[in-house]
């Protein structure tokens, strides 16, 4: 499958590590060279407005969207596309959904890792058969994969379901992954075997 949406999931903020805010802005970069508009959180700050830099410079469509109370002047990227303004973090997750065909996670902190566990449980029950993928950089989700595992481990998630998740330490890489991705066909909720 060929994408023209995807959603990004990172931080608003760069972190510690250089390496994040080049990499952030490498993906939106090749985003935009492969044609892909890129779905983000509108922030003009940290990974978010790295990666869509990294779009914009490189002349790719970016759409941000945004709640009312976040899109400041200092918050708000006004470069984009299209900046979306939404009242609720509910609207914004919704309409990143809607606006997308797979979704993305950079590195990033609570808010990031609750818009990457909501998609991919809306994926195990079948709500969307959209790809979701971690790029890795620099090993930041390696103690999340583990963890993940140990999900597995624990009789707590399905081989099948952890599979869902997609990781790779480069775009590219990820981008195949994502391409060739096959969604479950049964959902989990909907699963015999797992009642």
């Amino acid at each position: 499958m060929k994408f023209k949406n995807i959603a990004v999931f990172c931080a608003s903020s760069p972190g510690f590590d250089a390496v994040w805010t080049q990499r952030a802005y490498d993906l939106g970069e090749h985003l935009a060279k492969e044609g892909i508009t890129l779905v983000y959180g509108g922030g003009r700050v940290g990974l978010m407005g790295a990666v869509a830099d990294g779009a914009l410079i490189n002349e790719g469509k970016v759409i941000g969207v945004i709640p009312h109370f976040l899109n400041s002047k200092e918050i708000g990227h006004t470069g984009v596309t299209e900046l979306i303004a939404v009242d609720t973090m509910h609207q914004r997750k919704t309409l990143m959904n809607d606006l997308s065909e797979g979704f993305i996670a950079l590195p990033g902190g609570f808010g990031t890792m609750e818009e990457l566990f909501e998609v991919i449980t809306w994926g195990q029950l079948g709500l969307h058969q959209k790809p979701v993928g971690l790029l890795n950089i620099n090993g930041f989700y390696d103690h999340l994969i583990a963890f993940v595992q140990n999900m597995v481990d624990a009789g707590l998630l399905n081989k099948q379901n952890q599979e869902m998740l997609l990781v790779a330490d480069t775009a590219e890489e990820l981008l195949e992954k994502m391409e060739n991705y096959l969604a479950p066909v049964v959902p989990k909720w909907l699963s015999k075997e797992e009642s």
